[in-house]
């Protein structure tokens, strides 16, 4: 066994159940002493007097580490540190249960464990290891998203920031070694076996788990040896179905579950791209990836769309942008790209994954098709047409009605 003290990172929206998922672990005979820290956005950590309330940990005892007004993923994340590194000094616990706040992005926290934070000297992984990384999902809320074709998540708790919370949601089921599908008490058995599959073509890597009140056996969670960072940062499911293309399932068949990918070489005509975006139908829960909008051959468009939020706007780079220099590196280390390459071009094009349930895969493919410049309008002044993805407001009010 490591030296280091392992360490598991429960994730998850405000309500879907992760301090009743803490507090079930920390009451239950697992063989660890455990020291917990426990991240709230609010000013007043209400989730810590939770926590207090229901274990045998104490703030006064330094077992419980409480960190308010702010997010462990970015504003937080020296902080924490400070804290961990602090709290190891005394070292009379085997085992660090972190829980984030609702808004937090798992990356920048796996992150700042496995690598440590260039604002702070200490150095976590002299000292600890990161063990599992655990998302708490709300079947119930799911359940009333799908339903309803409303946001997946009651979680408010973004208010104030550019993140909404339905992305941030998708950001954690995508990036985890455990999902616990809690509240499944909520919701009828042929639902629950939909919002699985569901979560399977999302994260095919995640061990999915149903549980109610929390109540999960402690060894699912803690030392499981489950988390490699390579593995978790690049198992989404529309990261496997660009890279790899289409995994079958046949629980998410079964289920409606529908993913393609939409490639072309050609550019979107801004406007009629802007109207598909604002009436993109409900049932696509995920769409990612980026395009080339006529008149802005200077740099690539992302898409996110998590939920019912849409984003789209400035993304990246084209690697016809960069000096000859550069690109050569490129080919050297993307096989086939060279031979991809269009000799006006180059990089540019449309690459961009769907993933939904029950939608139309066919009529939305033909849409898009439908949104590609037409061989007439390949020859025209691309300079004359509008720029709804260009600057950030430009880019919100675009898709204000989305």
């Amino acid at each position: 066994m490591s030296q280091t003290i392992p360490v598991t990172v429960l994730s998850g929206a405000l309500g879907a159940g992760k301090t009743t998922t803490l507090n079930h672990v920390l009451t239950e005979d697992h063989g660890h002493e455990v020291a917990v820290l426990v991240n709230d956005m609010g000013e007043v950590n209400i989730d810590v007097d939770h926590v207090e309330q229901q274990s045998e940990l104490s703030q006064a005892d330094e077992e419980i580490i409480e960190m308010s007004n702010g997010c462990i993923c970015c504003r937080l994340r020296g902080d924490m540190l400070e804290a961990v590194g602090a709290l190891v000094e005394n070292r009379e616990f085997d085992y660090l249960l972190v829980e984030s706040s609702g808004i937090s992005e798992p990356i920048p926290v796996a992150q700042t464990f496995a690598l440590g934070f260039e604002d702070v000297e200490y150095d976590p992984t002299d000292d600890y290891h990161l063990d599992t990384m655990v998302s708490v999902v709300d079947a119930h809320a799911m359940y009333q998203g799908f339903d309803s074709g409303k946001s997946l998540t009651t979680d408010e708790s973004a208010a104030g920031t550019d993140r909404i919370p339905e992305e941030v949601l998708l950001d954690q089921i995508e990036f985890c070694d455990v999902l616990l599908l809690n509240k499944c008490d909520l919701v009828p058995d042929e639902e629950l076996d939909e919002i699985e599959a569901v979560l399977k073509t999302l994260q095919p890597r995640a061990k999915i788990l149903r549980t109610v009140f929390g109540r999960v056996d402690p060894r699912e969670i803690l030392e499981t040896g489950r988390f490699n960072f390579e593995a978790a940062q690049n198992s989404a499911g529309w990261k496997h179905e660009l890279q790899e293309g289409h995994h079958h399932d046949a629980a998410a068949e079964e289920h409606g579950v529908e993913s393609f990918v939409f490639r072309a070489d050609r550019p979107f005509h801004p406007e009629r791209f802007t109207e598909l975006l604002r009436n993109l139908p409900s049932a696509v829960i995920r769409a990612k990836g980026f395009f080339w909008s006529a008149g802005r051959e200077d740099i690539a468009m992302g898409l996110d769309k998590a939920g019912q939020s849409v984003r789209a706007g400035p993304k990246g780079q084209w690697i016809a942008n960069l000096p000859k220099q550069e690109q050569r590196r490129y080919f050297q280390a993307i096989p086939g790209l060279e031979d991809d390459w269009d000799d006006q071009w180059g990089d540019r094009g449309v690459e961009l994954v769907f993933i939904g349930r029950d939608f139309e895969a066919a009529e939305l493919e033909a849409w898009l098709d439908d949104c590609l410049l037409s061989d007439a309008e390949m020859e025209e002044n691309w300079d004359t047409y509008p720029d709804p993805f260009g600057v950030e407001d430009q880019r919100e009010l675009a898709l204000a009605d989305a």
